[in-house]
Order: structure tokens, then sequence, then C-alpha cells
């Protein structure tokens, strides 16, 4: 699994020694008891990450852990997910970030690195971006990386809350990709 490294992150591949990191950038904001995203409680970290690793071994999931190079401190995790090579599409997701690095180049320089790799290392011609439709900061940061809203998933998964959610879904195609990458880019410039 690729360890993939910018300027301000490096996203490694997920694994147990990340766990308190993890535990960490999860209370920073109490990101658990957000009812619009799907982040596991730092009781629950070490399962959950188990659970990306069996997943990276059956290859339908590669989870990271993001780690800001300033500080050295894992600022949260971020993972393609529904890889499907036979038709060249993945998805993006169970990404979260810690408050302290939220609205940062973090975030924005994780999804550059993703994309680049989904799109120019694996050839992909499709990832996919799903979040609740409640979340109208998540889908304004799909929105700034390029993804393109295609609609709604009604009634697409019970949150652990028992809401039953609708999802967004966005996407970026290889043919979206060449002007989303240089937006990136520039974002991350100033």
């Amino acid at each position: 699994m690729p360890t993939l490294t910018g300027r301000y992150v490096r996203l490694e591949p997920l694994g147990q020694s990340h766990h308190d990191g993890l535990c960490e950038a999860i209370r920073d904001g109490e990101l658990w008891k957000l009812p619009v995203t799907l982040v596991p409680h730092p009781d629950d970290v070490r399962g959950w990450i188990g659970d990306a690793q069996a997943a990276a071994t059956a290859g339908t999931d590669l989870a990271f852990a993001t780690v800001d190079l300033a500080t050295g401190r894992i600022a949260g995790s971020t993972r393609f997910l529904k890889m499907v090579p036979e038709h060249r599409r993945l998805e993006i997701g169970w990404t979260f970030i810690g408050r302290s690095w939220q609205r940062t180049a973090v975030n924005t320089e994780a999804k550059l690195l993703m994309l680049t790799h989904a799109f120019e290392t694996l050839g992909t011609h499709r990832v996919e971006l799903l979040t609740d439709v409640r979340n109208s900061a998540s889908r304004a940061a799909i929105a700034r990386i390029g993804g393109v809203q295609e609609g709604v998933l009604r009634r697409h998964m019970v949150m652990p809350d028992g809401w039953v959610r609708d999802s967004v879904l966005f996407s970026l195609t290889d043919t979206d990709w060449p002007a989303a990458k240089a937006a990136l880019a520039a974002r991350l410039d100033r």
C-alpha cells in the first residue's frame, strides 16, 4: 500500500500504530457526536482500524492516516473504498479531520494526493464522494475540489442514531481531472 506525501500532509497506510493519534484527532471536536458523519468513538477505533485492514486485505478499500507534516500529528483519516478495478471506479470516503485542521491545507492536499493517485496511478475513470444531505459544509468542500453533484440517493443508509439518511452523490471523472487538479494546486499555492 502506498504512502502519499505532499508539502503539508502525508497519507500513511492505516495501522494500529495510528490508534492513539487517531483518537486524539477524533476527540478534537468530538467528531463521533456529529450526526451527519460516520466517525468512530475513540473507544471503538482499534476495531475500526482492524475492519479497515481487513477491507484492504480483501482489496476493496485502502485506508490512510492523515498526518500533518508541520506537527507530525495525526489530523484524521481517509480512504479509498468500494474499489471496482474492472470498471475503473472507486469512492473516497470515511474522511474526517480534527477540528484544529478543518479549513486548512491538510484536507485540500489530502484530496489532491488521493485524486492524483486514483487518476494517474490507478487509472481510475470515476471517483465518487457521498455525504449526508444535511452536511452543507461537506457538500461545499466536495464542490470546491471539483466534485460534480449528480443527485440524491434517497433513504440511502441508517445512521448510528437511527436517522435514515439521504446521501448526496458527487463524482469526478478522468475528463474532469485536469481542471480539478489545476484548481486544487492553485488553492494550495494561496
